[in-house]
């Protein structure tokens, strides 16, 4: 209802009616894309890693939506709290490989189909591989030991490994120094800054059919002291604010609706 209220076709604050086209061409959405652009230039590991809610997956998933799908060949992976052996059955599953046999027959089958995608069909493998801070030792080994071809003279794939913060503190330990040793690319959000924090909200809204006039610059100010940069926060904030600014029949959003959003996505906080 509200949408039709404002005057908007969808509600891009909304992660299921937002789009990759729908992306706002932030400081962190730039970084991300110029380093992945290099990585797969050159192919080897990435890590890309955020706080919740900073939009590091939408980020790498905007990058990944803007190739030429025939020069490349994107996989994603979310799976990330599971064994050596759910790795690899799920690593064939995706690529189209028998999960027959055990470890060695199906490392041998992904080598090799990694190799026919690099060099025969030259339309390299790039996986992306989220909540990658859950992976366990056994499993990170394993995927150090993929990335070896010819003797370890040559990357035929790019790995991007997508997840919060401390991700880094656990490829640092000693047991993943070599791991560790081979990423080429590391990026960790930062967030919106403060002179992105309305443009993105306008972006949003216009994104989604509306006028940037509906929302006022008093509840701009106001939802910086909410957000400290969270797109997801921005994203929650600004989906109570569109319905209960259409409940107070408000026009424009103004610094009472923000106000009321937030005590409505924290009940606890003091009036």
């Amino acid at each position: 209802m509200y949408n039709d209220y404002y005057g908007m076709t969808r509600n891009t604050f909304d992660k299921q009616q937002c789009t990759e086209e729908d992306f706002f061409p932030c400081r962190d959405i730039k970084e991300t894309s110029a380093r992945l652009k290099y990585l797969i230039r050159t192919r080897g590991i990435g890590v890309i890693t955020a706080r919740p809610g900073l939009g590091k997956s939408y980020g790498v998933r905007c990058f990944a939506k803007g190739l030429n799908e025939n020069l490349y060949h994107v996989e994603y992976m979310c799976l990330s709290t599971i064994n050596v052996m759910d790795f690899y059955k799920g690593l064939c599953r995706i690529l189209g490989i028998s999960e027959k046999g055990g470890k060695t027959s199906m490392f041998r089958s992904l080598q090799e189909q990694i190799w026919y995608m690099y060099k025969e069909k030259s339309q390299p493998l790039i996986l992306v591989i989220d909540e990658a801070q859950y992976l366990c030792t056994d499993v990170l080994n394993d995927i150090k030991l993929l990335m070896n071809q010819k003797y370890d003279s040559l990357n035929c794939f790019t790995l991007i490994l997508c997840g919060e913060t401390y991700l880094h503190d656990t490829l640092r330990k000693p047991v993943h120094e070599a791991l560790d040793q081979r990423v080429a690319v590391r990026y960790n959000y930062k967030g919106l800054a403060d002179d992105e924090v309305g443009e993105y909200i306008r972006h949003k809204i216009i994104r989604g059919g509306g006028s940037r006039e509906i929302i006022s610059e008093s509840a701009i100010n106001a939802i910086h002291g909410y957000v400290h940069g969270n797109p997801r926060l921005i994203d929650n904030l600004m989906t109570d604010a569109l319905n209960i600014g259409d409940q107070m029949q408000k026009k424009v959003i103004d610094e009472e609706v923000i106000m009321a959003a937030a005590a409505n996505q924290n009940p606890f906080m003091e009036d």
